[in-house]
């Protein structure tokens, strides 16, 4: 067989690819500064920035770990716990809610529709102090609850996913389910759900991240110690006196709190690319 023969990268192309990878580098910057001075010394960090790895990065993460303020292990449980309830709940029931949206025709589904679209343009600090007062009327406040149970009503997951389903799941499919004998829940369950895995991978990792990476309600629910999360025992850390103040513990307790995100990313990942592409086409 005749091999066939490359056509040569041209002007653009090359010039594409250039800008591409200069947009990648200034995009990883940042965590490569952030790992830099996860192993530098807080005296070695005020001298300035340098690309060479320093030499205090088990000193770094004995004091992380040594400090009496900041239960590090405790805090990223916390986290995981908050993030990981928040995402499963959040992309379960979104799933659920734009399946209600897709496989059903009733009066109002339009409707029903604009009324999450119009959910999705109000900020969550707009609701905050009604959510916070109806807490504490619960006595819901220093529980976890708060922060996972409203994952249920998500209507950014609910949007996708009603997008993901329009061009993925088609209605016939639903109707040879029902024809079967399946019942709605057997048919999301068993027919659905492994149809729509790309997208909930996707919705899964944005989830987690936004809830990961929450300091607002949290810092407002959350009072005992051993309760708190990452980003708060952070922001706990960067507000110390100048005495304790100390950038190479800061700088540690980022990264540590960052390596969960980027795991997730990992597992996950392969399904971004299709499951974004496909959410974004309109049946």
């Amino acid at each position: 067989m005749v091999k066939k023969q490359r056509k040569p990268v041209t002007f653009r192309e090359l010039m594409i690819y250039i800008v591409l990878v200069l947009l990648t580098c200034l995009c990883l910057f940042p965590f490569f500064m952030l790992m830099i001075n996860a192993t530098r010394s807080h005296t070695e960090i005020q001298k300035g920035f340098t690309f060479l790895p320093g030499g205090a990065i088990f000193m770094n993460l004995r004091n992380v770990f040594h400090n009496e303020n900041l239960p590090v292990l405790r805090g990223t449980l916390n986290s995981l716990v908050i993030a990981g309830g928040y995402a499963a709940l959040a992309v379960y029931f979104s799933s659920l809610t734009a399946y209600g949206l897709h496989a059903y025709d009733f009066r109002g589904k339009k409707q029903a529709f604009s009324f999450i679209l119009l959910v999705m343009l109000v900020p969550s600090q707009v609701s905050a102090l009604g959510f916070l007062r109806e807490m504490l009327a619960l006595g819901l406040r220093d529980s976890f609850l708060p922060l996972i149970l409203p994952a249920v009503a998500s209507p950014t997951v609910v949007f996708f996913m009603k997008q993901y389903m329009a061009s993925a799941v088609p209605l016939e499919l639903v109707s040879a389910a029902r024809i079967d004998g399946a019942n709605e829940f057997y048919a999301f369950n068993r027919v659905i759900i492994p149809i729509m895995k790309p997208a909930f991978a996707v919705q899964g990792i944005f989830a987690f991240v936004a809830s990961w990476n929450n300091y607002f309600m949290p810092s407002l629910l959350l009072d005992s110690k051993m309760k708190k999360t990452l980003p708060i025992l952070i922001a706990q850390l960067r507000s110390a006196d100048f005495l304790k103040y100390d950038l190479g513990q800061v700088y540690m307790l980022i990264t540590i709190a960052i390596l969960p995100t980027v795991i997730v990313y990992l597992l996950l990942s392969k399904n971004i690319v299709g499951g974004i592409a496909l959410g974004g086409i309109k049946g």
